[in-house]
């Protein structure tokens, strides 16, 4: 690592699946009171629960885990099919106070430095901007983080992942839960095609709502409530293209 960090060693890790490249970059925050409330829990054995980065406030940077080890930060998910997703990824946990806490703002200091931290990881693995993910997209109705106003705009002007406008939010049809038809298996055919878990069945489930719910926490935030209107279906169509793009 190239950039000035502290060191605290987590004793929960274990040995990533041999030859298992590292390509997805995942995002968290902490979700609790206090920033040394969640490095402590991070390196408390008893809690079985790490991450390779943590980042305060104050934009201070703490290892815990080395990145070829495999830390304990993603728990059950998928992506594109990937079930192992502690075993390919690298994890940085971001303190902040999450929905629980009041969902207080991300500091500009916290976010030059995960920025900066993003961009060093970047330069040793070759992730995909597609795969620098949240952890509410790899595991949708269980995981809300690093929440609706993290800075994804941010990050992808600074070359982190893949963003593209938002449509805005405008009246119109939507799909919601227990519509079928065509529309909901192509909508679900987008998401599933982007990496989101989610089969096409052409029935919008509470599995798809919990989909949408979190592609809009990351892509189009400003309304998050799992209903698939105009704007979503509109910013999933321009992110897939986007991504096919570069691909």
């Amino acid at each position: 690592m190239t950039l000035p960090c502290d060191e605290r060693s987590s004793p929960n890790f274990n040995e990533r699946p041999e030859g298992r490249a590292v390509d997805i970059l995942l995002l968290h925050y902490t979700g609790m009171a206090s920033a040394q409330a969640a490095l402590d829990r991070l390196c408390d054995p008893a809690a079985k629960v790490s991450a390779h980065y943590f980042v305060n406030e104050a934009g201070r940077i703490t290892r815990m885990v080395p990145e070829h080890r495999r830390a304990w930060h993603a728990g059950v998910g998928c992506w594109a099919g990937e079930n192992d997703i502690n075993g390919c990824s690298i994890g940085i946990e971001i303190a902040n106070g999450g929905h629980d806490f009041g969902s207080p703002p991300y500091p500009d200091v916290q976010m030059a430095a995960v920025e900066a931290l993003c961009l060093d990881i970047l330069s040793r693995h070759p992730i995909p901007p597609a795969r620098v993910l949240g952890h509410s997209d790899i595991a949708p109705g269980r995981k809300a983080d690093p929440g609706e106003w993290f800075d994804w705009a941010r990050l992808a002007q600074a070359g982190v992942g893949l963003w593209v406008a938002p449509e805005p939010v405008v009246e119109g049809p939507s799909l919601s839960f227990g519509d079928r038809g065509d529309t909901v298996a192509e909508l679900q055919y987008m998401l599933a095609g982007y990496g989101y878990g989610l089969e096409v069945l052409g029935h919008y489930d509470a599995t798809t709502q919990d989909v949408v719910t979190a592609f809009q926490r990351h892509f189009r935030p400003e309304k998050v409530d799992g209903v698939a209107d105009l704007s979503t279906v509109a910013t999933l169509r321009r992110l897939v293209d986007a991504a096919k793009a570069i691909a």
